[in-house]
């Protein structure tokens, strides 16, 4: 451990001292030494660090425990030494590289839980004896929890990451994760299932190019991507009022979800809103905010995000064209943090189609987060279509990037 910077050290300390207090066979802290004792035993040591979710839960234990004036007294010291662990973790070499590799799992752990809650949800429908039923709604409370915590994980890694991306940016602290409206301790779940702090899973992920998140590039030109409209290019469909019928209708739905502590079902209908036709995603802005139903609004952007790049391009289109530019933005840096193949098979898909527009759409937000050295991966399949692709796009993202572009592919040898 004295090898360990020393706010790490710092940290660890603080967190063996606040499970010292704790019941290790009740509670959250019995679900997180049972799921992964591993992981929770490197995050003891100071070596690995628990996402915020995963401390804020401890401190839940600690407030059912001996009291909510307890955990309070502990929440502020938790926050600032996480913050100061954080901040050690992520100046080591090679943290930028960690961070792209953790999110792609974690990208791909949210998918897979919301699959889940939308299977679970489905054999609720059809339970056909009390006793189903009842199992049925346990596991759809462990599935809304694993799919709360990967999307506050996701959220928390991004932020790092682009804290990274433009170091002189202060960063602003994660949004705290929803906290349960009782501090009941949870109930008992098999061994399995998603590992409280996508630790391991990264070890078993190829290693691949280590991307390099870059400063973000100024962007021109494009409504949302920073790449030039084409001449003639006919704007998005403007939704009628049959959409804008289907928009409240299902906000509505949302909201009476949500009232009813109805929390699986909700994340499904999310899940299904986000494959509506594009020029929808506008609408159900407008009314999730103003149904004051914020943090799912954030919850369904993740959902768009981790659609097929053409369905992703045109939800961004649709949102930049009716003035929501920082959520365009907000999606399409979200939906590229993808491994450099997939990014390439897309960027094919949408070349052969015929749709350059959007394949330049996506080329031009994958060159605005990710580094040159990223891009020369993506080019590598086919470099005589995607060369020139990447090359055009990046200098609609700057004449800087561009350069840096060229040299990037010399390097790899994509360009001669």
């Amino acid at each position: 451990m004295a090898q360990l910077p020393s706010a790490a050290v710092d940290f660890a300390r603080f967190l063996a001292g606040l499970t010292a207090r704790l019941d290790r066979r009740s509670g959250w802290l019995a679900v997180f030494l049972e799921r992964d004792p591993d992981g929770m035993g490197a995050c003891l040591a100071g070596s690995e660090l628990p996402p915020w979710d995963v401390v804020d839960a401890l401190l839940q234990d600690l407030a059912a425990d001996q009291g909510a004036a307890a955990a309070r007294t502990e929440a502020a010291a938790a926050r600032a030494l996480h913050a100061a662990a954080t901040a050690a973790h992520d100046g080591g070499p090679g943290a930028a590289a960690a961070l792209a590799r953790r999110l792609d799992v974690m990208l791909r752990e949210r998918r897979y839980t919301a699959e889940r809650l939308q299977e679970l949800t489905a054999h609720r429908a059809t339970a056909t004896t009390e006793e189903a039923a009842a199992a049925l709604d346990v596991d759809l409370a462990w599935a809304e929890d694993d799919h709360r915590r990967a999307t506050a994980r996701c959220a928390e890694l991004r932020a790092r990451a682009d804290a990274l991306a433009a170091p002189a940016t202060p960063a602003p602290p994660p949004a705290a994760p929803e906290r349960p409206t009782s501090q009941a301790k949870p109930r008992k779940r098999p061994r399995g299932g998603a590992r409280f702090a996508g630790i391991a899973e990264e070890a078993a992920e190829p290693a691949g190019p280590a991307p390099v998140a870059p400063a973000p590039a100024a962007v021109r030109g494009a409504r949302f991507a920073g790449v030039a409209e084409p001449a003639g290019e006919p704007a998005p469909p403007r939704p009628g009022p049959e959409e804008a019928r289907a928009a409240g209708d299902a906000v509505a739905r949302l909201h009476a979800l949500r009232a009813q502590g109805r929390g699986g079902e909700a994340h499904v209908l999310l899940a299904e809103l986000a494959g509506w036709p594009a020029p929808r995603l506008p609408l159900l802005a407008a009314e999730l905010h103003r149904a004051g139903l914020e943090a799912d609004w954030a919850t369904l952007l993740w959902e768009v995000a981790t659609l097929p790049p053409a369905a992703l391009v045109a939800a961004a289109d649709a949102l930049a064209a009716a003035g929501r530019g920082a959520d365009a933005r907000q999606l399409l840096r979200q939906g590229v943090a993808r491994p450099a193949p997939e990014i390439a098979d897309a960027l094919h898909l949408l070349t052969g189609d015929g749709r350059e527009r959007q394949a330049r759409a996506l080329a031009g937000a994958y060159l605005a987060v990710r580094s040159p050295e990223d891009a020369a991966g993506v080019a590598r399949s086919d470099p005589d279509r995607l060369v020139p692709l990447l090359l055009d796009a990046a200098r609609g993202v700057s004449e800087e990037r561009h350069w840096d572009l060229v040299h990037a592919f010399r390097v790899a040898g994509v360009l001669a």
